[in-house]
């Protein structure tokens, strides 16, 4: 039997050689490698494990130290500005507009003149109602003239009894007459005084909506112009129908709430009022309750349909214990904070939480006095986690008596 070939042994110095060392080479400095960072990895983290970490620094967190102050409770909402009194002016007759005596814009008092219509028809009605006034009145005299004869004669047996009554009768429609005239003379005078249109309320007056010249009717939809009363002016809101109790026990402690009015953004009190009224039902489509608050407005600034936050003090609770909000967090617990130990530890510990307001939030029960609470880094906080505390207690709870809006939280 003849021997099976081999293949053919490459050359030393063959390409397939040196490929095939290199892909070894490459494979041996690859695994030493992977093999000393791993070694790397275990000696530090069995360091950390002496040290009391694994991987990580200890966090870093602000604290801040309960303590009592005042909480104003408040109810915020957003409302929008109405005027006290808004009216259309309108013309109560048919007539040219001859001229305008107010300006755009202007503050115009009530009773004072707007506007004049030609008077000129209106005159001539009047002129022609005192006519047929003053002839009716000269009949009804030369009837009781006659009457007053028709009486001696009946007397005197020169005159029946039926011409008396006759002439009773006669005297009678003539006097009804007259009186139709006087209604006609009075109702044409009011309409000549119709030509003078007045302003039926004090304020402020918006943009003509007529120009002198044009003629004007009692059926314009628009009218000559829009009067609106902005002193006072008013600020309508909603409340949930879920803080109805809190309102009802605050305004049988003072039925004049103060409110406040500030900017879009809050940052800017624009005026101090007062809660004139609130509506007689809440409102099923939305579950809310409307309220009313009256402003001065002698500066202007609640202009009629702006868009306004409302702020209403409720209540004042005096020497309640506060903390940051930001220290309070919500989960399976319900609302918790993170208590810092005097040993640099963390404890989780459940609270009962009040009102929130400023940044400040009300504990009612849960927290001493005293006691101090992280405010940042929460969220790498465990039960029994060590910390290291920023300011070490020296930051406190917000300042009770600072004004709203103010930055509640001192830095260390």
């Amino acid at each position: 039997m003849s021997k099976p070939e081999m293949p053919p042994e490459s050359p030393a110095g063959s390409p397939v050689s040196v490929f095939a060392r290199r892909r070894v080479l490459f494979a041996v400095a690859t695994l030493t490698a992977v093999a000393v960072a791993w070694l790397a990895w275990q000696r530090a983290g069995a360091q950390d494990d002496k040290n009391g970490k694994r991987g990580r620094q200890t966090p870093t967190v602000s604290v801040a130290t309960a303590a009592t102050g005042d909480m104003r409770v408040s109810l915020d909402a957003l409302g929008t500005v109405t005027a006290n009194n808004t009216v259309v002016v309108k013309s109560r007759v048919d007539g040219q507009l001859e001229k305008l005596y107010f300006k755009e814009g202007q503050e115009v008092r009530a009773g004072q003149v707007l506007a004049q219509i030609d008077p000129r028809p209106f005159a001539v009605q009047v002129t022609q109602a005192e006519g047929q006034l003053a002839r009716d009145m000269a009949q009804l005299a030369n009837a009781r003239a006659d009457l007053a004869r028709y009486r001696t004669l009946l007397e005197q047996n020169g005159a029946s009894r039926q011409q008396v009554d006759t002439q009773e009768a006669l005297v009678r429609q003539l006097a009804g007459t007259v009186k139709v005239d006087e209604g006609a003379v009075a109702a044409a005078r009011l309409q000549l005084s119709y030509c003078r249109i007045v302003a039926p309320v004090s304020g402020k007056a918006g943009l003509k909506q007529v120009d002198e010249g044009n003629m004007i009717r009692a059926s314009d939809a628009s009218g000559l112009v829009v009067i609106t009363q902005v002193r006072p002016a008013n600020v309508v809101f909603s409340i949930p129908e879920t803080r109805l109790d809190d309102l009802i026990r605050a305004r049988a402690a003072n039925p004049s709430l103060p409110v406040e009015a500030r900017d879009r953004d809050g940052s800017t009190l624009l005026a101090r009022g007062e809660l004139l009224t609130a509506d007689n039902q809440v409102d099923t489509a939305t579950g809310t309750l409307k309220l009313k608050a009256r402003f001065d407005n002698r500066d202007d600034v609640l202009f009629p349909n702006r868009f306004v936050n409302v702020r209403m003090l409720l209540a004042t609770r005096k020497n309640v214990l506060l903390v940051p909000s930001a220290a309070v967090q919500q989960g399976k617990p319900g609302s918790y904070v993170f208590v810092v130990n005097a040993d640099k530890t963390v404890s989780l510990r459940p609270v009962k939480t009040g009102p929130s307001e400023n940044e400040r939030t009300v504990i009612e029960s849960g927290l001493a006095v005293g006691e101090r609470v992280a405010l940042d880094g929460l969220d790498q906080l465990r039960d029994g986690k060590k910390v290291n505390p920023v300011g070490q207690g020296e930051r406190h709870a917000p300042d009770a008596s600072a004004p709203l809006g103010e930055k509640q939280n001192k830095a260390a």
